[in-house]
């Protein structure tokens, strides 16, 4: 598998590693690729490197996908809660996770104006919006759907497992009330039936995020995933699913 790894410099003061992975003959062609970037890059290719020594096995996977596409994997921080904050949009003052001090979108403007210009320069993607996706799980799925809605100029794809989009429905509701996105915007949802006890909650949730595109004459499409829970082990069983549905 081709994974390259390398620190950036990020506006926060600190160093980010990205994991990125590149189609097998990538240094043999001159082809040119759609690029997916991807949070929580550390936990996607390889279990040593992964938060709780489980992947989402995507190296494995893509490497037999009938479409080649380089993946950017961005590491989280791993300082405290400092996470939660880089991957919430909004300074929520009170949360399930407690309150949330969100700098989500300053983070997302670096990756849209600095990680995106330099990846573009670095690699032979396809710049385009048209071939350029975003994907995450958990406060990444939030972030994800935040990116497709705000970026909308720059992403036409997002995959949003296992979101926490509840956290801050009524923040996402409001801030894109007005805003247009293109009719050829995809996005993919899931949830696993074991994540949660209030699962016909977190349906109708999603439902209405799901309905909200369809109006805007985007595609959506909901995944209620059987005895799925909330870790990579249920997100690895998707990655067929969502890239077909995002990519095909």
């Amino acid at each position: 598998m081709m994974i390259e790894k390398f620190d950036v410099d990020t506006p926060f003061g600190k160093k980010r590693r990205l994991h990125i992975y590149l189609p097998n003959n990538y240094y043999e062609s001159n082809e040119e690729y759609p690029v997916m970037y991807m949070y929580d890059g550390h936990n996607l290719y390889d279990d040593i490197d992964a938060t709780y020594g489980k992947s989402w096995g995507l190296a494995d996977f893509l490497n037999n996908y009938d479409k080649k596409i380089i993946v950017v994997g961005i590491e989280c921080s791993h300082d405290g809660y400092e996470r939660l904050d880089e991957y919430c949009p909004y300074t929520l003052k009170n949360t399930f996770l407690g309150p949330r001090n969100g700098y989500g979108n300053k983070y997302m403007e670096w990756v849209v104006y600095q990680l995106k210009p330099m990846i573009d320069q670095k690699y032979r993607t396809i710049p385009f919006r048209e071939c350029t996706g975003i994907a995450g799980s958990s406060m990444g799925g939030l972030m994800a759907y935040y990116t497709i809605m705000k970026f909308n100029q720059y992403f036409s794809k997002a995959a949003c497992l296992s979101s926490s989009l509840a956290l801050c429905h009524n923040e996402l509701f409001n801030d894109f009330q007005n805003i247009k996105i293109s009719p050829d915007t995809r996005v993919y949802f899931s949830f696993g039936t074991k994540e949660t006890k209030s699962v016909d909650s977190i349906i109708k949730n999603l439902q209405e995020f799901h309905e909200d595109l369809l109006k805007r004459q985007a595609s959506s499409y909901i995944n209620i995933v059987l005895d799925g829970e909330h870790n990579e082990a249920t997100w690895e069983k998707q990655n067929q699913i969502y890239f077909d549905y995002l990519w095909k």
